[in-house]
This record gives C-alpha cells, structure tokens and sequence, in this order.
C-alpha cells in the first residue's frame, strides 16, 4: 500500500523538521498519508479523546459524521466522480480505503462508516513515518514548526478558530450543517417499502437495488410536510444566527421555502416504480441508503435536520413503512466555520503573510467528504516538497482537483442584478462542491457528420470531454512531477 518513499538524502536535509498536521479528518488523513509517502516524517495532532466535539462519536481518524456518501462515482459524466479517479490517481487513501469498505448505494459509493474510520487509522498508525499525538492544539502552531497544516474542518475548536481569527484580522464566517437519521434495517416494514435504485443505475458494489424506497401519496405527503413546518425545533443562541449551506439544508427548512420543493428535492418520485402498486405512480418518495457493511444500518437520504429529538422519531414514523422505525440515531446540527480563503490564502493553500502555515479541508471553504480529502492530498504534497526543496505546482484548472483549488483561492464572481460585477460582489465566498461550472469551458465535439450536437446530447459531450480533459491533464501533472522527484 505504501508508495515510494524518497531518497534518505532529503530525509537528511530535513533531520531537524517535520511536517505538523492539525485534525485527523479526511483533509488531515489524506495529507499525512502524501507526504509520509514523499518520505516526509509527520506528526499528526488529533485532539479527540481528549477533547470531543458535538458531533463526532467515536475516537477514529476520518469518522464520517454526516452521510457515509462519496456521491457519485461516475467518472464520465460527474464531476465529483471525476475528482474520485483523479484521487485514485495519486494513491489516495481515502479513496483506497472508501473502496475497500463500500457497501451498495446505486451510482454512488457509500462506505461502511465504522469500518472505513478503522481502515485509515490502521493505515496511519501503522506507517513508519507517521506518529499519532493525542492533544488539542488549541492555539495557532508556533512559528518553529516549518510546516503546518491546519485541518480542523467544520468542527474547529472555539479556542483554535479564535485564535485563526486574531491572527488573519478576519472573522471566520460560519454556517450549520445537519445530521441525517439512521434507521435500524429490521425496523422497517417491507410490506409497504420496496429496494431500488433510481432508474434502476447500477454503482459500485451495487446491483441497481440499493436504497429502500418509500412511497407517499398527496394526502400523506401534504400532512408530513405540514408535521415538519410545525414540529419543535432546536433554538439557537443569537450569536448562532448564521446562514445554512443550500447543499445540506434541514429538511424542514426545504419544507418552508415551499410545497413542492421536497417532491423536487430530497423526496422527488422520479425514475422508481411502486413494487407494492406499479400501476399509481408515487407523489412523494423516501429514500433510505445503506449505512454499515452489515446491511443493518440505513440512513434516511437528504434528511438532515434540526427538529427536537421527540419531534423527529413522531413525524418521521409518519413515512409509509417506518411507522415503527427504530433510529440508531437521530439527526442533528453542528456549527461549522470556514475561512474567506480568496482573502487569506496563496494557491499553494498558504496563509499569505505566513507561508508554511496552510489550511486544507472544509475550514478552506470546500463543501464535501471528497472535496475536503483532495485538498489534503494537494496541502500534503505542496507541504512535503517544501520540507524536501522540491519544486511542486498545485494541480491544472483543468483537472477537477485543480478547479477547487482555484475556487478557494480565487473565490468565485457573484454579480449584482445588472449584471456587473463588483468588489463587494468579488468577496461573497461560499463553500462549493466541485462541479463542471468550475472547470474551463471546453469544444464541444460535434457529430461525425459535421452537425452540432443539441440538448441532453450536447451536455453529456461536453462533460464527457470534459472530465477525458481533468484525467489526461491530472495524470500529466502527477506524471511530470513524479518524473522530477525520482531524478532528484
């Protein structure tokens, strides 16, 4: 599993540092584990036990707190599948180890939570050239530590994100992210739920009947929705009061911004057929996808939330088939905070006026399990080849890996409604998950008779070349500087 590791005479060179890693996360993980493979000596500083947070449960390095989904894992078509093959591309552990504990989930790959946390941290305690420090940094990494990465994530330690605060002269901007349900398999009643991937897609490790599907009609949908508006819900302090993320929103509050916007949304009926009543299409569907190896864990899909406890286990008991759901766990909200990184960081992921103190994962402002892992696996190598004296360039814009850098390093241009954009404008930074939007355009092929392609044809072209484009360029990149560390 190791890759190589470099010559001892850079080990010599570097006899008196290493590289400090702050949270043992995904970013964190995945960065010790890059440049450990450079042959970089690294200590990793992970503060649980010692010092627990609202959401983790468990003392396992990249404990996946929200959704066991890497999402998509198409690499022809998604973007986010695309920034799979290119992490697969660079020996990324995350990746290797969300592969070997994958359990069915369609076109997606979703892992074994329990089972991959214990996996990478297997493979972090056992690596020669990593050591594990159980402690809680708790204010910003002395300036004597020639490389740090600060890897914290969503679930920084108040006393460390006010001292990132102090030192960058910024406020960090913050936002809630919720917590899914997880229902126990022999809970459900399969007289009324049915298994089915949409569009019957066949994923990794899946068979194109992955999810437990759960049907509502009008009447039943209308008064769940009305239970979810009214149900009690968690207050917040006032200096709470922050704005949610739009990709992981509570499902109540879908529910206020509109009728339909669940039956578009999480619980949209589209491409599943009723086992129990093929002939009446459903009005309203809830998916359920697989949590654990075992098959008997399933987390409710798309259904973070902030309602009281009491609340969830009475209203969600009202889906058809979970009417005597027994919950593993029931939903929940953490606070996260994340960096105006445009603002405060070069694209080597570097502070500006401190260079050798870089941030990777969510704390940067990317949005999701992968996105979060890739910028580790970036923040690792660039952090390596510093401490090794290697000249080492962040990824091409053209690779998915790469555009995400560049949308946390650059930001991303909001426009006022006329259509200009402005300074103000410049500095509206929010988390993003990686997509084609942030990717270069690119030709699109035209038919073999000369002919432009139109529609849904046109659009599956352009993502396909480009995601044949970020693989190619991506695979150049890794190539290049491979070719140059192993002359070196």
């Amino acid at each position: 599993m190791f890759a190589q590791v470099y010559s001892s005479r850079y080990l010599n060179r570097m006899a008196d540092t290493k590289l400090h890693i702050v949270g043992g996360g995904l970013a964190g993980s995945e960065a010790a584990w890059q440049a450990a493979n450079m042959g970089v000596q690294v200590e990793l500083h992970e503060m649980r036990p010692v010092r627990g947070t609202d959401a983790h449960q468990t003392d396992g390095l990249a404990e996946l707190v929200c959704s066991n989904s890497f999402r998509s894992d198409d690499a022809e078509t998604n973007a986010v599948g695309v920034l799979h093959a290119e992490m697969r591309l660079a020996n990324s552990l995350i990746m290797a180890m969300g592969d070997a504990n994958q359990v069915p989930a369609g076109g997606a790959l979703a892992v074994d939570r329990d089972g991959f946390s214990d996996a990478v941290t297997r493979a972090l305690e056992t690596h020669p050239n990593i050591t594990i420090v159980r402690e809680e940094v708790a204010t910003l990494p002395p300036t004597d530590w020639a490389q740090t990465i600060i890897a914290t994530g969503p679930l920084t330690a108040p006393s460390l994100a006010e001292a990132i605060c102090r030192e960058t002269g910024v406020d960090s901007l913050a936002f809630f992210d919720a917590i899914a349900p997880i229902v126990h398999f022999d809970s459900i009643d399969f007289d009324k739920t049915w298994f089915q991937s949409r569009y019957d897609k066949v994923g990794p490790g899946g068979t194109g009947k992955d999810y437990i599907n759960c049907a509502l009609d009008r009447e039943q949908y209308e008064a769940f929705l009305d239970a979810l508006i009214s149900g009690e819900k968690t207050e917040f302090k006032e200096w709470e009061n922050v704005p949610y993320f739009d990709g992981c929103l509570p499902i109540e509050i879908m529910a206020e911004r509109g009728r339909e916007t669940l039956r578009h949304g999480p619980m949209k009926p589209m491409g599943l057929t009723n086992a129990h009543d093929p002939e009446n299409k459903p009005y309203a569907v809830v998916q359920l996808r697989q949590d654990n190896a075992l098959g008997t864990l399933y987390n409710m899909v798309g259904f973070q939330t902030k309602l009281k406890y009491g609340e969830q286990a009475k209203i969600f008991r009202m889906i058809p088939g979970l009417e005597n759901a027994e919950f593993a766990r029931l939903g929940g909200l953490h606070r996260n905070t994340y960096l105006n990184s445009p603002k405060l960081l070069d694209d080597r992921l570097q502070l500006n006026h401190r260079p050798g103190l870089r941030f990777a994962g969510q704390i940067t402002g990317c949005e999701g399990y992968v996105e979060s892992a890739a910028i580790g696996l970036i923040a690792g190598r660039l952090a390596a080849a510093d401490l090794l004296g290697l000249d080492y360039s962040p990824p091409p814009k053209t690779s998915a890996t790469g555009a995400i850098i560049d949308h946390i390093t650059t930001g991303h241009v909001a426009y006022d409604e006329d259509g200009s954009s402005n300074e103000r404008s410049k500095r509206s930074f929010q988390p993003m998950n990686v997509n084609f939007g942030l990717l270069p355009p690119i030709e699109v092929p035209r038919e073999q008779d000369g002919k432009r392609l139109k529609g849904k044809e046109k659009s599956l072209a352009k993502k396909r070349a480009m995601s044949a484009r970020a693989l190619r360029d991506f695979e150049q990149w890794l190539d290049n500087h491979g070719r140059r560390e192993a002359a070196e």
